[in-house]
């Protein structure tokens, strides 16, 4: 074959530009795709941190805040609930909640940075229902938390009776303290 009449800029430019164009095309394509791969806005909130405003829970009280799509309960102990805590060890399956889910700085009686702040994630550690708080001391019940699917109980600790069908203690989830009126659940944060 003869190179007469062969423009080499020509052919060089047109080489040039091909690549780069199917550079572009592979960009364009790779692009979407590898988004795809990434957490929707959505997921990544599900799993964020949330904040709890506990400037007007008061001793004895309830609330309940999303995270990660379960019910965290944080609450106020009062007086009797904090005393109940020693009186009713004898009676649990993990006094020392050796067996539970807890960051460290919750491995203690309170199970809590503040011992007159519960937070807790309210589902039960048997089969996953949601344990009713109840908070009332009476001769046969000492306080705490009740699930009536199956009968397992929990102290004022979430700590759970011996002979219930839960395995182990509530769980507790990171946290920590913003403020004196504000706690941020699902960080371990600072003390």
């Amino acid at each position: 074959m003869s190179s007469e009449g062969v423009d080499s800029n020509r052919r060089r430019f047109l080489t040039a530009a091909t690549v780069v164009v199917g550079a572009a095309g592979t960009v364009a394509v790779a692009v979407p795709f590898l988004s795809s791969w990434a957490p929707s806005a959505r997921a990544r909130t599900a799993g964020a941190p949330v904040e709890a405003d506990i400037s007007k829970l008061q001793p004895g009280q309830l609330i309940i805040v999303k995270w990660r799509g379960k019910p965290v309960w944080v609450v106020r102990r009062d007086e009797k609930a904090l005393a109940s805590l020693t009186t009713v060890a004898d009676n649990l399956r993990d006094v020392n909640s050796d067996e539970s889910i807890q960051p460290e700085y919750a491995k203690n009686e309170h199970r809590s940075r503040k011992p007159e702040i519960l937070v807790m994630e309210g589902i039960c550690t048997h089969l996953g229902c949601s344990p009713s708080y109840r908070p009332e001391i009476t001769a046969d019940w000492q306080g705490g938390f009740f699930c009536p699917c199956h009968g397992s109980s929990f102290d004022f600790a979430g700590r759970v009776y011996q002979g219930v069908p839960a395995p182990t203690n509530l769980t507790v989830p990171p946290h920590y303290y913003v403020s004196d009126d504000v706690i941020l659940i699902g960080e371990d944060g600072v003390a």
